[in-house]
């Protein structure tokens, strides 16, 4: 190789914004996540004063983290990592409602320890909590680090940026898209292949409501994709399997795909 090809490398690794690695930032976020429920760890019995010394190990590692985050640098790393356990009590109220919905929607659901403990639509939506506490005290790239853990991990992309309601039931979820100024109520049930996405992805929308609108106690059925940030799905309405939809339904609607069916010649019995 080439001196040319050398000074590249060189030159890109000197403009490289510093931060700590995909898998450290992940293993916080994990580790937090079993603090909160302890259904997910081994053995989690531990005595009251080793659980308060947990918790401050956490936060200690996430001011690490912010501390290495070269974006990060004009922060005040520890109001924000204090501002943001300070909110773990919501958080934990918040993903609450999540297990909720989900035991009460899914007849396969036995308990929330299995909830807890396998279900990969929690796990999705409880990194999302997460990241977007983290986005909402303006602490850039660490949200989106820990979004796409949850992508790779579960198969369910949500961008940190999306608003999303209590009592989010994801069902399956593999392949469901959520994109970063999608609107979900609370209520709302996702099936597997579900994009809430943009009509258009080009760069001067970057600043604009792409993504669709989603209202209270909305069930969207499996392969269905909503485009469009004008687009409104109104409350109780239901979604059926494969829609396509670039425009806003009222409430209380029921939207379909209608296809032909196709015919399938058997042979008779000799």
């Amino acid at each position: 190789m080439n001196e040319e090809f050398y000074l590249h490398i060189y030159n890109k690794q000197s403009q490289i914004e510093a931060i700590p690695s995909n898998l450290e930032i992940a293993e916080w976020a994990v580790s937090l996540l079993n603090l909160l429920y302890p259904e997910r760890l081994t053995n989690p019995a531990h005595t009251l004063d080793e659980i308060k010394a947990y918790f401050a190990h956490s936060e200690q590692e996430l001011l690490n983290i912010l501390q290495k985050t070269k974006a990060c640098k004009t922060f005040n790393h520890h109001l924000i990592a204090e501002a943001f356990y300070n909110e773990l009590p919501e958080l934990l109220r918040q993903m609450n409602t999540d297990i909720t919905a989900t035991l009460s929607g899914d007849p396969a659901a036995k308990s929330e320890f299995e909830i807890i403990r396998s279900y990969p639509g929690f796990l999705a939506i409880s990194i999302y909590r997460i990241a977007h506490k983290l986005l909402k005290l303006g602490i850039p790239l660490i949200p989106r680090v820990l979004t796409e853990y949850a992508h790779s991990a579960t198969g369910i992309d949500i961008h940190p940026g999306a608003e999303i309601g209590e009592y989010l039931f994801i069902d399956h979820g593999t392949g469901l898209v959520i994109g970063e100024t999608t609107k979900i109520g609370d209520h709302v049930k996702l099936y597997q292949g579900v994009t809430l996405g943009a009509l258009s992805v080009e760069k001067y929308m970057a600043n604009t409501k792409r993504h669709p609108t989603i209202g209270d106690y909305v069930i969207i059925y499996s392969g269905a994709t909503i485009l469009g940030g004008d687009t409104l799905i109104g409350e109780n309405s239901v979604i059926g399997g494969n829609v396509w939809l670039t425009k806003s339904v009222p409430a209380n609607s029921t939207v379909y795909h209608q296809s032909a069916m196709k015919v399938i010649e058997t042979k008779s019995k000799i």
